[in-house]
């Protein structure tokens, strides 16, 4: 039972775990993005692809990844589940880094929270990678982009920006 509409606050509105034994076994991808906005400068470095910029975008995928892993021991709630399928890509612009996030598993829960941590720590590694120097870096528009699988069906953001469902 849900207090107010939040799942993981019980009657009382204490937090709890959501059980989620009852729920089917289900095929479940998630896609998140975020950005690093940063100087053109920077992104032209990163863009031109030396040999440093290639290690920053690479390091920075492989701690999204680590992260995606770990996501259920930075977030007391989120249950631990076997990820199956983790893929991040960078997109260079003229002033930022996009960075997309895609996760898949088979299990009882969604994995958007894996989405969205995979991203976060992915743009943490290029602003602590970059900062020195670039200190106008920043950091936005974390979201989950597209959900499939599991009770709540499929849906995805339109080009208006709100929430389209599609049939599960």
């Amino acid at each position: 039972m849900t207090n107010g509409g939040f799942t993981h606050l019980d009657r009382r509105g204490r937090a709890h775990m959501v059980d989620i034994t009852a729920k089917a076994v289900t095929c479940r991808r998630a896609r998140a993005a975020c950005f690093v906005t940063m100087r053109p400068e920077t992104a032209t470095q990163l863009a031109e692809g030396a040999a440093a910029a290639r290690d920053i975008l690479e390091t920075a995928r492989v701690a999204g990844i680590q992260a995606a892993k770990q996501t259920s021991q930075l977030l007391p709630l989120c249950h631990p589940l076997l990820l199956q399928d983790i893929h991040i890509a960078f997109t260079v612009a003229e002033d930022h880094v996009a960075i997309g996030v895609e996760v898949g598993s088979v299990d009882r829960t969604g994995v958007e929270m894996e989405a969205l941590t995979a991203g976060a720590v992915a743009a943490l590694t290029i602003y602590d990678m970059c900062k020195l120097s670039d200190p106008d870096l920043s950091i936005g528009g974390l979201c989950v982009w597209e959900k499939t699988g599991g009770r709540s069906g499929s849906w995805h953001i339109g080009d208006d920006g709100g929430v389209v469902h599609s049939d599960a």
